[in-house]
């Protein structure tokens, strides 16, 4: 099944956005006014770099910035985080290559074709590998960040900030005369974006595993 990978089609937008980040303050929102002033990227290139930082866990889905972000303006950390982002915003790259950073460019761009299903000689995948290569550029990928990995998971544009690989719920049941009995149930949830899946899993533990 296709899928979508970030991009934008003008990679450079990305290097400049990330140059006046450093130096601007942390905004209360990752807003268009504030990358339209602050960051001086005007018209549809600015308004999607919104989306590609939320892809990226740099900002959150009300447009707060994330630890991740604020690690990056941390001129001793910026780079590590950077390349956890990247790692965040290619991730389904990175499900065929965990050292995706450290392919060849045929290489990366054959992963790009698999998994958008585009023609290779499309805009598309051209967009996408130039992004790819211009975040890249910004990321140190030997350091390692000082920041937890449940900071890096709240910044991701999925369910994974809300539930764990394996989430353990526990019940209580209502105290009466006799034994109390407890007990752990131990989750192991799908790697998937559709919430509507974690609903499903849950309505039916309520209803036939948690009843009183």
């Amino acid at each position: 099944m296709a899928q979508n990978l970030p991009y934008l089609l003008s990679p450079g937008t990305l290097t400049r956005a990330f140059e006046k980040i450093r130096k601007a303050a942390t905004p209360e929102r990752f807003s268009g006014d504030f990358v339209t002033t602050v960051i001086g990227i005007k018209g549809g290139a600015g308004q999607v770099l919104i989306p590609f930082f939320k892809r990226a866990g740099l900002v959150n889905s009300d447009g707060t910035p994330t630890e991740l972000y604020n690690q990056f303006r941390n001129s001793a950390q910026s780079k590590k985080a950077a390349a956890a982002a990247f790692q965040i915003a290619y991730k389904n790259l990175y499900e065929r290559n965990e050292f995706i950073h450290q392919a060849a460019d045929d290489d990366v761009k054959g992963a790009i074709v698999e998994i958008t299903g585009s023609e290779p000689d499309s805009r598309v995948v051209q967009a996408i590998f130039g992004t790819f290569k211009a975040f890249k550029t910004v990321c140190d990928f030997e350091g390692k960040l000082d920041l937890e990995e449940k900071a890096v998971k709240n910044g991701r544009e999925d369910h994974s900030e809300k539930f764990d690989e394996e989430t353990p719920i526990k019940h209580q049941p209502k105290k009466g005369v006799g034994l109390n009995l407890s007990y752990t149930i131990n989750l192991n949830l799908p790697a998937t974006d559709d919430i509507k899946v974690f609903d499903a899993i849950f309505r039916s533990l309520k209803d036939n595993l948690l009843k009183d």
